[in-house]
Formats: structure tokens, sequence, C-alpha cells
């Protein structure tokens, strides 16, 4: 999983004041992923880091993704499924919580639909079939990112 997080309001997260987010009010943003959106609920641009609610239309799929650093999801309702990976066909469903350690490597798809909060440490990288490897959002993933882990 991963995000293409919307940062026009984006605000330092070393702000020491709470950040009230009401979600009903956020609209709905296409990833380039077809039949995946997104809400973002949380991003810190220097990081990378994001919390993000998100919804998968039945049978979207996350294409080929390695989490960076851990990822956690909690799935609010329908599922998710590892496609492929080493932990094929291990499905999450309503309630339930998975996390992905650094390094893990799959292919996530969501056959009956599902909306789900997802969490980043920072963005994945996702390789492309032309052996590029970007961003959700298909920047360079290196160019982007790649500070976050020399810091």
């Amino acid at each position: 999983m991963n995000v293409k997080p919307n940062t026009q309001n984006a605000k330092p997260v070393d702000d020491e004041r709470s950040h009230h987010v009401r979600p009903q009010d956020l609209p709905w943003d296409k990833m380039r992923f077809p039949g995946c959106q997104t809400k973002t609920l949380l991003f810190d641009p220097k990081s990378g880091l994001a919390t993000v609610l998100m919804k998968m239309e039945p049978g979207a799929t996350l294409p080929d993704h390695e989490h960076v650093l851990i990822e956690q999801t909690y799935v609010l309702e329908g599922s998710l499924v590892d496609k492929e990976g080493p932990d094929t066909g291990l499905e999450v469903g309503p309630g339930e919580f998975v996390w992905r350690p650094a390094g893990s490597r799959h292919v996530a798809w969501s056959p009956k639909g599902g909306t789900m909060i997802a969490i980043f440490q920072v963005p994945n990288k996702f390789y492309q079939k032309d052996g590029k490897v970007t961003d959700a959002g298909g920047k360079d993933w290196q160019s982007a990112w790649g500070h976050v882990l020399s810091e």
C-alpha cells in the first residue's frame, strides 16, 4: 500500500498543537492505481510519515511494492489480500490488523473491495515493469525519499 498525499495543507509534524482532522470533510483523492483512493489524515513532507484512509474498489490491486520501513494497516471494511509475495493468500478482514516489516515486498489486492487505515513511516517503493522504482505518485523514489534513510 501507499499514498499519494495531498500536501496542500501539510504542516510540520514538530508543530506542538493538536491537529483535529474530519475525514468526512476530505475528498477522496484518486491514486494512479485504478480503483484506489485515499484521504490523507497526516503527512509530514520532510520525513514521509503518513496516515491515510484508503479505499479500494472490488478487484483493485496495488502493484509490486516494497515497504521500506514498517507499514501498519487496520481494515475497517472489506478485505486486503496478498496476491503475490511471501505471504500469498494472507487475507486481512474487518477489524483485523496487519503490520509488515521493513523490506517486505508484495502485491496487494482487494477482491471484495475495502476501506482501511494505513500508516507509513516513509513512502513505499513501487517496482515498474520498465525497471524504474517510484513512489505511489510516480516520482523517482531515490530522488524523492532516499535522503530520509540517510539522515
